[in-house]
């Protein structure tokens, strides 16, 4: 993985910007307090040390001494007022920006299409994007703290170096490029490095998530060993990888440390030299050694920084990439407004291949009337949740077209699109929210009367009844606290309160009893009263009654009828039927 500063920095700028009296006062605050902390007190204090070695009266030093007293205690109001000024300019301007960063985020993904959820692992996601906030704090922290420090730092020392002793002015500044040169070379190298630890873990992070949300197949198999080696396997792959970008960084410290070494023995007995010949007085030459201290402490740091920052930049570098891919279903730039209110579907000569994978519709054609029902039938692959997908927008047709209301779906933003559909998925997941905030999901405005007679109508009410707080019983992370006959019922109420003139189900009475079917079976009679419905069947029982039956092979409609014809032409439906009567398939 490559770290492109530029691309990180044009998806970070637009949010710097909206905060940038904040951002101006952080390095204006911290400017004003380095200053007076770092240069002006140490000559102040070197004026006083020259003071008390002059051989003056001592009333007289006494009264200087007490001048300098007042200007390092102005020095220190001062510097305390810049630094405070950065720090709460600080404060306000990160908090704010990794506010927006998490919302564009958000939005980002939630511009992605259904596919690419289903081709990434959403703790992968979760963890990049966690990381891509906080290493903006740890990125913006280092410009701050560090890398500006340093360098107002730098710029004025040597200006005070360069009024007062040339040559070391000369000597430091050759001795500090050649530094950071050699840290710049460290650097390009700790890239690579990092990149390498940084995939590792969200490899570790997608894997860790992938068996905590599958933890019920890993009981059911007994795969608790198999599964603990497997992870081991990814961790040690990461700890070597951490370890490698580890020892490359202390060899990196090593290095610092050794030039650091030298140049500040070279430093010492040339101000030892000085003082000697009388270039310098005691004061200068306690002046000197402090800037030298705080100077090589900086330049420590900066090192340090740019290891952190460059870490930070690796982390933000995985989001951005996301950000970069394109987005493989989009709106139309000028939508049309939305038309629909028969609920008239037509699919006109479809073809559909998944990416990398063989034909699923081919030259497809269905036209369905307002209010009429169908039923779509076949053998595993057939193509009939596909045509699901295609009607909502999850993915988008190769060729063909597909209308609602004589309206071609792709002229219409995918939210008016799915706002006149109601589809309940053969696996319902709900939201770790209340199970109303769940039914009332499709209809935010919806009453607490409207929320009990939809549940009423999908036989959700009744075990809703029963549980301690009702209506505000917390279902549990994708619904885990309910069985998957009461998810599904929850679900099918959340479709009833939508009241769209479309509704697809895609086999929806798969995880009910006998029973709470025969009752679902009878509200969704009633619900598709005067509503065009597409059923995806399995369980042909539940398709009996439907105006028409379609029967898919191969991409194509091969069969379509009653349930009574098709019985009689002996074909493919005849012949899944007779298995299911049979026993086998149930």
């Amino acid at each position: 993985m490559k770290v492109n500063f530029r691309r990180i920095l044009y998806y970070l700028w637009p949010h710097i910007k909206k905060h940038w009296v904040a951002f101006l006062l952080v390095f204006i605050g911290y400017t004003i307090g380095i200053i007076f902390d770092s240069i002006l007190k140490p000559l102040i204090v070197q004026h006083l040390i020259d003071l008390f070695s002059s051989g003056l009266d001592k009333d007289l030093i006494l009264d200087k001494a007490m001048q300098y007293v007042f200007l390092i205690a102005s020095c220190l109001v001062l510097l305390n007022v810049g630094f405070r000024t950065g720090d709460f300019a600080m404060a306000y301007f990160e908090s704010n920006v990794m506010k927006r960063l998490y919302d564009f985020t958000f939005d980002r993904l939630l511009a992605h299409s259904y596919r690419f959820f289903s081709n990434n692992f959403s703790g992968s996601l979760i963890a990049k994007s966690r990381r891509f906030t906080k290493s903006f704090e740890t990125f913006f922290d280092v410009i701050a703290f560090n890398i500006w420090f340093s360098l107002v730092n730098l710029v004025a020392v040597f200006v005070v170096l360069f009024f007062k002793i040339p040559f070391l002015a000369f000597m430091f500044l050759g001795w500090s490029v050649l530094y950071v040169l050699i840290i710049m070379l460290f650097l390009r190298k700790k890239i690579k490095y990092d990149a390498i630890e940084a995939s590792a873990d969200s490899l570790v992070t997608g894997r860790f998530a992938d068996a905590i949300s599958n933890i019920l197949n890993i009981k059911i198999f007994s795969s608790d060993a198999k599964e603990k080696e497997n992870f081991r396997s990814f961790t040690n792959d990461e700890e070597k990888k951490r370890r490698k970008a580890w020892y490359f960084g202390n060899f990196q410290n090593l290095t610092q440390s050794i030039l650091m070494a030298i140049f500040r023995i070279v430093v010492l007995i040339i101000n030892i030299r000085f003082w000697y010949v009388g270039k310098i007085s005691l004061g200068m030459f306690v002046l000197i050694e402090a800037y030298m201290n705080n100077l090589f402490d900086i330049l420590w740091r900066f090192g340090v920084s740019f290891n952190k920052m460059i870490k930070a930049l690796t982390d933000m570098q995985e989001v951005v990439d996301i950000f970069d891919t394109p987005i493989d279903i989009t709106d139309v730039k000028n939508p049309e407004f939305l038309k629909s209110k028969e609920g008239t579907v037509n699919f006109k000569n479809i073809s559909f291949a998944y990416r990398g994978g063989g034909k699923v519709l081919n030259n497809f054609n269905l036209e369905i009337k307002s209010g009429e029902r169908i039923g779509l039938v076949g053998y595993s692959g057939a193509g009939k949740s596909t045509i699901t997908k295609l009607l909502l927008r999850f993915v988008d047709t190769n060729e063909g077209e597909i209308m609602i209301d004589d309206q071609n779906i792709k002229n219409i933003t995918q939210n008016d699109l799915r706002s006149v559909v109601s589809y309940v998925p053969q696996e319902s997941v709900l939201f770790h929210r209340t199970i109303g905030e769940n039914i009332a999901y499709s209809k935010p405005n919806a009453t607490q009367e409207e929320i009990i007679e939809v549940a009423k109508k999908a036989h959700a009410h009744e075990f809703i009844l029963n549980l301690q707080k009702g209506y505000d019983t917390l279902v549990g992370e994708r619904g885990i606290k309910l069985s998957g006959g009461e998810r599904q019922r929850v679900a099918i109420a959340r479709a009833m309160l939508k009241d769209s003139p479309v509704l697809v189900l895609d086999e929806a009475t798969s995880s009910l009893d006998s029973v709470s079917e025969s009752y679902i079976q009878d509200a969704f009679n009633e619900l598709m009263k005067g509503k065009t419905t597409i059923v995806i069947a399995h369980r042909l029982s539940t398709i009996q009654k439907m105006d028409r039956i379609i029967v898919l092979d191969e991409g194509k409609i091969a069969e379509e009828g009653t349930h009574k014809e098709l019985l009689e032409k002996g074909g493919i439906y005849a012949d899944l039927w007779s298995h299911q009567t049979g026993g086998f398939m149930e």
